[in-house]
């Protein structure tokens, strides 16, 4: 079934092999909420509708789903998923540009991880200098206000 044939009974949908959208969240980990939100940007194509107008998911459209939830974990942006698809679905696409594409986001992965380095130890630091008692003053608070 294609995305232009008359839609079809959710009944007669399921057993071809389509799945409904709560079928498609468990088998690909993403939520409903999610694959309604990727189809509206367009990561994903509209869905096939049954006569009662359910969406329903195709093997391909759950691989996809799939696709974008392991993108996701990896922390790469719906821009950068978006570009990730593009390539995906282009046979003659070259690997350099998918290798550049991840080198990339690993790089902004280290400056973030450095980022974060840096505030832990800013707030241990902030933490060791706090008496934690029942004094008034505290160091971590003066910095937060930038009187440290």
């Amino acid at each position: 079934m294609n995305r232009n044939t008359v839609r079809p009974e959710l009944a007669d949908a399921l057993r071809d092999g389509f799945h409904n959208i709560g079928q498609a969240s468990e088998s690909s980990g993403v939520s409903t909420k999610m694959i309604r939100h990727y189809e509206r940007i367009g990561l994903m194509p509209e869905a096939v509708r049954t006569y009662a107008n359910y969406r329903l998911y195709s093997a391909a459209d759950l691989h996809r789903l799939r696709f974008i939830h392991r993108a996701r974990s990896l922390g790469f942006s719906l821009e950068q998923i978006r570009d990730l698809l593009t390539l995906w679905d282009d046979p003659k696409r070259a690997s350099s540009e998918v290798k550049r594409l991840a080198r990339a986001h690993a790089a902004e992965l280290g400056e973030k991880i450095r980022e974060l380095q840096a505030m832990q130890r800013t707030l241990e630091t902030l933490a060791t200098r706090c008496h934690g008692d029942g004094r008034p003053t505290c160091p971590i608070l003066d910095d937060l206000a930038g009187d440290g």
